[in-house]
């Protein structure tokens, strides 16, 4: 591919994105070379790199194809020289995707500070203990374990803890990846035979966070390895933050040392959001739009109508939002509320059955005043057992998970155990005006 090809795509691109997406997202690129069906190109930061290939990675390799050029996929690396005059000449430092090359830690999304993450009662508690942590002052609470459902934030905290403190205390060792990674790196660390090498790097950080850490349940090497790191930083006053989609007494094949140390610090739940926090999310995100879409329109109650409808999760919600702009931008016409129920059909059916299971055994739990750990768990006791069974219930009725599936998700059970709990429910909801009633409440309150 010549350089007049990639003139001719970048003209075609910026008739189809517009000029504020072109100028901001395109122009910066810099194509290098065209190997092997892969297209290389140069960018300033690996943040410009990751959006480009997310939100316009499809459109590049259209146009390339319709230019002639055969090209399967794109790949970016940053620009050496041009990155360090960014970083020479940049006024005033702003937050950009890079990970430490001395350190084996992901690399941190820019979009994800304490700037953009937008508090609501759902996740006020975890914001606020996000925020102390990364004050990077004495350790408080150790670890500060974060959970919840997908898409409510717990990676967004984790990277605005990291990229607080890295403009707090710039000399501190901060080393933010998954569980996985941590893994791997292990895993690394045998195969090499420098297990020394990898106590050393791990134990030698100042704050260690593990996103998604329910993936190292049932590998036991990397459990007992962790373990230990776990406790060299506890005693060297080191702050740990952790994150994972449920609390540590309900990871399954977490060792029970681990699930101890781990609920020795703060345990905080992220709620599933609720409306005014949907809709504050949306108003944030429309004003950054704005700024890529000069001129765009959107009539009043769209909003409001995707913060109702739209409850899965944050992830969801945004990506709606992003496609509706594009595709408002694209034929020229102002979002309406007819625009984007045509535009979102495919997102708004997939909300209509909004209810989990997991969800399910959170509202029975808060109905009944029982720990969620003992929905789960082996109790047999009535005051436990009716709830659970009152779970089972729900679980069928508003999700469309089969009866293997719901009792999976209440510590393993057998699917006959579902049945009779689904029986036994029926049978009570004709005969007993406060079961029945409380069926009712739930039942509107998981589906409001």
């Amino acid at each position: 591919m010549t350089e007049d090809t990639w003139g001719r795509v970048c003209r075609d691109l910026e008739k189809t994105i517009g000029k504020n997406n072109y100028v901001t997202w395109i122009a910066p690129l810099e194509f290098h070379a065209l190997e092997n069906g892969v297209a290389r190109f140069g960018v300033p930061t690996n943040f410009v790199g990751e959006w480009v290939k997310r939100n316009f990675g499809d459109r590049i390799v259209e146009h390339l194809v319709r230019n002639g050029v055969v090209v399967d996929r794109l790949e970016f690396a940053v620009s050496g020289a041009k990155a360090s005059v960014a970083a020479a000449t940049r006024p005033a430092p702003q937050p950009e995707a890079r990970s430490d090359v001395d350190l084996p830690g992901a690399t941190l999304d820019a979009r994800f500070t304490f700037e953009t993450f937008v508090t609501g009662k759902p996740n006020e508690l975890a914001h606020a203990a996000a925020r102390r942590v990364a004050e990077g002052g004495a350790v408080t609470f150790n670890p500060l374990f974060l959970y919840g459902g997908v898409g409510l934030g717990k990676t967004h905290l984790m990277h605005a803890i990291a990229w607080e403190l890295r403009e707090r205390v710039p000399e501190a060792k901060v080393v933010y990846l998954s569980a996985e990674q941590f893994m791997y790196r292990f895993v690394q660390a045998l195969r090499e035979r420098d297990m020394m090498g990898f106590k050393s790097l791990f134990r030698s950080v100042d704050v260690l966070m593990v996103d998604d850490v329910q993936f190292i349940a049932g590998k036991d090497s990397t459990q007992e390895e962790f373990f230990h790191t776990f406790n060299a930083l506890v005693d060297q006053g080191k702050q740990i933050v952790i994150s994972a989609d449920r609390a540590p007494g309900e990871i399954k094949d977490l060792e029970d040392r681990i699930k101890s140390r781990l609920q020795c610090g703060l345990v905080v739940d992220l709620h599933p959001t609720d409306y005014e926090l949907r809709l504050g999310i949306l108003q944030q995100k429309v004003d950054m739009y704005r700024q890529q879409y000069p001129g765009l329109v959107i009539s009043d109650g769209v909003l409001e109508f995707l913060a109702h409808r739209i409850t899965t999760n944050v992830r969801v919600l945004e990506g709606a939002l992003t496609r509706l702009f594009a595709f408002a931008s694209l034929v020229g016409k102002e979002i309406t509320l007819d625009l984007a129920q045509d535009c979102l059909a495919d997102i708004l059916r997939a909300s209509e059955r909004k209810v989990t299971v997991e969800e399910i055994q959170r509202k029975v739990s808060e109905h009944f005043n029982m720990r969620l750990a003992d929905m789960v768990g082996p109790k047999r006791h009535r005051t436990i057992a009716r709830p659970r069974q009152i779970a089972m219930w729900l679980a069928k009725q508003l999700t469309q998970r089969s009866l293997p599936e719901i009792g999976r998700r209440f510590g393993g059970r057998d699917h006959t155990t579902v049945m009779h709990a689904v029986k036994r429910i029926e049978e009570l909801r004709a005969t007993d005006s406060q079961i029945a009633e409380d069926l009712e409440m739930l039942r509107r309150t998981l589906e409001g």
